[in-house]
């Protein structure tokens, strides 16, 4: 009898330390799913979490997210652990077709399997959403899959992300967060004509595809994108949605609200630390300015004084938390010029955070300014104070009011 009840007690024992375990690696894996942003594209607008649904626009056509909830005919209830581990670190589906770059595998390669696993853990735990599949429409040739076999040869390198034992432990965390897990070469990073994101040297700053928004370089050094950023000012933007040099909006805005935000202290610290070691960027090609740059500017900061200087001051160094500088501001003196027409013309809205709950939002002033006072007040900004930019033209600020992107 005692030789039974210790059986029991034992096989009692190793199910709830099973469950214990099974309990930490959900709630782990729904940590790294968030950290992933993995919701963003695998959630509709008013859908259920992860059913998938969302339509991702490309230059090649339009690619809708699968659905991730375990129902077993339309989502990943028929999946394995090795068949997500494969399509996240190989860039292969359940059915052994080549997945398009569209979903990151190209950065998600260096995730761990451990980590895989857990976020399929998490995955698995969600409620069964029957949720069929939308066809793609890319265009020919590009809908055939066929073509990814050179695409794979020539453009990616499969492999988990290696610790570099000269760094420290928050560098290597930082780093394979930035560059696999958290993917944010996918955009911060130009594209060639194939649609491969730029490698060598990461996050060098590039258009979000579609999108119509700039995305920076993330170097903290000199002539990089987040230039005399401290590495709190980058762990404030990710927290809160703001820092003392500027505000996320546009694609970064939801970024923060669904991911970083939620992410730890020590993650977004670590994150910090390997942005901080990113080299010396070369100096930026120059960017041509208009013959009558100088008219614009005057013009400009007439519209500024009338427009935009309530908020963000004369000297273009905004009014504390509420309103974020313009000058020496980098989302201001991109390549491109793209943010400040595209914030100029439909505003900008910061996440609402713990940390700033109520964020102030910038009106738009499409209705109120034409092309030629809103490429005025941009190339002013872009050229006043301690900004040296190229200005940008009647013409520029008409193709992003056509095409005003998401």
């Amino acid at each position: 009898m005692k030789t039974l009840l210790r059986a029991i007690a034992a096989l009692s024992l190793f199910f709830s330390v099973s469950l214990a375990l099974a309990d930490d690696a959900v709630e782990r894996g729904r940590y790294l799913a968030t950290a992933g942003d993995c919701a963003a594209c695998h959630t509709s607008r008013n859908g259920a979490p992860y059913a998938g649904g969302r339509v991702l626009g490309t230059p090649f056509g339009a690619i809708p997210a699968p659905n991730l909830t375990p129902d077993h005919a339309t989502g990943i209830g028929a999946w394995h652990a090795d068949d997500f581990y494969r399509a996240m670190h190989s860039g292969v589906g359940h059915d052994g077709t080549s997945l398009y770059p569209v979903f990151p595998f190209t950065s998600y390669t260096k995730v761990t399997r451990a980590d895989t696993d857990a976020i399929f853990a998490y995955l698995r735990s969600l409620p069964a959403v029957k949720a069929p599949a939308i066809d793609n429409t890319l265009r020919w040739p590009y809908r055939m899959r066929s073509m990814m076999a050179a695409w794979r040869v020539l453009f990616f390198d499969e492999g988990e992300f290696r610790p570099d034992p000269k760094r420290s432990a928050a560098w290597n965390r930082g780093a394979y967060l930035v560059e696999g897990l958290g993917h944010c070469n996918e955009c911060h990073t130009r594209r060639d004509s194939f649609g491969a994101p730029v490698t060598d040297p990461l996050v060098t700053g590039g258009i979000v595809p579609v999108q119509n928004w700039y995305a920076p370089d993330l170097s903290m050094a000199r002539h990089g994108g987040l230039e005399g950023w401290t590495e709190a000012d980058v762990v404030a933007l990710l927290k809160t949605g703001r820092s003392q040099k500027g505000t996320a909006f546009g694609p970064m805005a939801d970024v923060v609200l669904r991911s970083t935000q939620h992410m730890t202290d020590a993650d977004l610290a670590a994150m910090a630390t390997y942005l901080a070691s990113l080299p010396e960027r070369a100096p930026p090609k120059p960017r041509e300015s208009a013959v009558d740059a100088r008219e614009l500017a005057q013009r400009g900061a007439k519209v500024y004084a009338a427009r935009c200087a309530t908020c963000h001051a004369d000297d273009g160094r905004g009014k504390g938390d509420a309103y974020p500088p313009l000058d020496g501001n980098g989302s201001v003196t991109d390549p491109t010029g793209i943010n400040a027409i595209r914030m100029v013309l439909s505003g900008g809205f910061a996440p609402a955070t713990p940390g700033n709950p109520r964020p102030y939002s910038m009106p738009p002033f499409s209705q109120t300014l034409d092309d030629d006072d809103a490429a005025a007040v941009v190339t002013y900004i872009r050229q006043a104070w301690s900004n040296k930019a190229a200005s940008v033209s009647p013409g520029d600020v008409r193709a992003y009011r056509s095409t005003p992107g998401t």
